[in-house]
Parts: C-alpha cells; sequence; structure tokens
C-alpha cells in the first residue's frame, strides 16, 4: 500500500489501467473529467454501467486500496 501520489495529473490514468486502445477511451475520459470538473465522487462507467470513482476522491482517500482502480492517482 502506497501515500504517494504518482507524478502526472489527475486526469491521466496510468496506461496499464486505462490503455489506450481500450473501445470508449474518450468517452470514459470524458465522464471522468466531467466529474472532476464536478467535484463528484466518480461516474458512471458508459461502457458497463458500473461506478467509478474519480483520482481526486481516491487522492483525498490518501492511500492506494490496491484494488486496481482505473483512476488511482498512485499507480508508477
Amino acid at each position: 500500500m502506497t501515500d504517494q501520489l504518482a507524478p502526472r495529473p489527475l486526469d491521466q490514468p496510468h496506461p496499464d489501467r486505462l490503455p489506450i486502445d481500450t473501445p470508449d477511451r474518450a468517452t470514459i475520459l470524458a465522464a471522468h473529467t466531467r466529474a472532476l470538473h464536478d467535484a463528484a465522487a466518480g461516474y458512471v462507467d458508459p461502457r458497463s454501467g458500473l461506478f467509478v470513482l474519480t483520482s481526486q476522491f481516491l487522492a483525498d482517500r490518501g492511500y492506494c486500496c490496491d484494488r486496481g482502480c482505473r483512476h488511482c492517482p498512485y499507480v508508477l
């Protein structure tokens, strides 16, 4: 478990968590950006319908839970 944020902007997920070739990647990133702008805890994933936590919510929590979150701000 780590509590050090990765050296990248919160709107940029690690490529292992949201690969460049992910279908609907642009739509997913747009939903994440809207949620960040609205200071929401997360957004509904446009592909699966599941609730996904934002990087800001995860950063505010203060540590990585090691559950593979899509927008984990701690993954280097």
